[in-house]
């Protein structure tokens, strides 16, 4: 009898564990980001992924998907704002065209894309040039800012 009772839970946790769901992929990297918008869970390095839709879009699970950053802030045509950055992508020098940058007292940032703030000065002459031939290649964000607020941000690509 006691045989039996054996039996019939190694049966029964043989067909239970088959049936349990495991992690679908070996991810090389991950974690949770937070921010005003929300919070996201994400990984690197994952193979396989999940469809679903609904009225209000569809989600890729699992789907790294890139995204452009665009002007961000205030609407430039209202304040009439004339900014512009060149040439882009750079090797070594960037231009900051600024039309009356006088009146904004305005503040130029770059960051790196962990969030590092590279370069950081007053904006006191139109056109600003910043030298970024120290800097590794990659992709920077230059923001402008005047009052704590953003007036605008651009993708800067270095070679």
């Amino acid at each position: 009898m006691k045989n039996k009772w054996k039996l019939a839970l190694i049966f029964a946790f043989g067909i239970g564990g088959s049936s349990a769901f495991a992690q679908e992929s070996a991810n090389a990297s991950g974690g949770d980001a937070s921010g005003s918008g929300g919070t996201v869970a994400y990984s690197i390095g994952q193979v396989a992924y999940a469809n679903q839709s609904g009225t209000n879009g569809d989600i890729n699970q699992g789907v790294q998907q890139p995204y452009e950053i665009y002007s961000v802030g205030i609407d430039e045509e209202v304040m009439g704002i004339e900014l512009s950055v060149f040439p882009n992508p750079t090797s070594d020098i960037l231009n900051l065209q600024f039309e009356d940058f006088e009146k904004y007292d305005a503040t130029i940032k770059v960051y790196d894309e962990s969030g590092k703030i590279m370069y950081n000065s007053q904006i006191g002459s139109s056109p600003t040039t910043i030298d970024l031939s120290q800097y590794t290649t990659g992709i920077y964000l230059v923001n402008i800012t005047s009052d704590s607020k953003s007036m605008k941000i651009f993708k800067i690509i270095k070679k």
